[in-house]
């Protein structure tokens, strides 16, 4: 017999992504969404969020992290005994506090799954495991569904820290780089005129963009961003002073501290010979 999973959100990208992973593992995929009309012919459409979770083995919340609190509050008492409720919000702190009061009947489970809806193969990438309950058990069922994924152990504080400079930062960053591309008039002859720094970060830029502005807003709105981003501001007006006052050698100092600092933990002639490889798979 077929194992039932019900997708909440499951017309949204991730959504959409988790119900062709679990169609193609067999299972019996129950899709809602209260936003959006499910196209999907193998997902079995429920009509209320409570009447896709009530016969479902496994639930999983694809829904925007904000929400994620509340709706684990609405269904958990309705969903039938020793079933899993799964969270893969980006921010855990909040998610952490309402899985942590579910009922005893429900098996909680914290994941993060750091890829987007554009890959293929699960394999090689990365899933983030918060302990609630039970950790040898949530890890297990979390294997069981996901076993091709890599995955790390951390609390959700913690966690929500990592994801500060690992998400927070690269879309915080990017952003505003993206205003700025937005208000050129002669990007055509920018492109024309580029070479592989600004063509990955181009790509990198515009492919966060591609991305939901709920999710951007949630991730730069982590608390924890707030060291990350307070320094690099400090350095970005440190830098302009030194460059306003024509101080070339403090500068220097500041790029070959960064560089020695950066070099003890990663091969930055290997990182430049991957930016080379991938600028090129692109242009083929």
């Amino acid at each position: 017999m077929k194992k039932k999973i019900a997708l909440i959100g499951a017309e949204g990208q991730m959504g959409k992504w988790f119900s062709k992973y679990f169609v193609e593992k067999g299972f019996e995929v129950i899709g809602y969404d209260s936003e959006r009309e499910i196209a999907d012919k193998s997902v079995i459409k429920a009509k209320s969020l409570v009447g896709a979770i009530l016969n479902a083995d496994f639930v999983i919340l694809c829904t925007p992290t904000k929400r994620t609190p509340e709706i684990i509050r609405l269904i958990a008492k309705e969903m039938k005994r020793n079933s899993y409720l799964i969270d893969i919000s980006s921010l855990k702190l909040k998610a952490i506090s309402s899985l942590s009061k579910i009922p005893e009947k429900v098996n909680p489970i914290c994941i993060h799954p750091m890829f987007g809806p554009g890959i293929k193969k699960l394999k090689g990438h990365n899933i983030i495991s918060i302990p609630i309950r039970d950790a040898k058990k949530e890890m297990i069922v979390a294997k069981s569904l996901f076993g091709e994924a890599n995955f790390v152990t951390i609390d959700a504080t913690e966690h929500d820290k990592k994801i500060a400079l690992i998400l927070g930062m690269p879309h915080l960053i990017n952003l505003a780089f993206g205003n700025i591309l937005a208000k050129d008039d002669k990007l055509s002859l920018t492109e024309k005129m580029s070479g592989t720094t600004f063509k990955a970060q181009k790509i990198l830029t515009e492919s966060i963009m591609t991305e939901s502005p709920e999710l951007i807003e949630t991730l730069i709105s982590n608390p924890e961003i707030r060291k990350f981003a307070e320094e690099f501001w400090k350095d970005i007006g440190r830098m302009l002073t030194l460059i306003q006052e024509n101080k070339s050698e403090e500068i220097i100092k500041y790029i070959i501290s960064t560089k020695e600092r950066l070099a003890k933990n990663v091969d930055l002639e290997q990182s430049y010979k991957k930016l080379i490889t991938m600028i090129n798979a692109v242009e083929k």
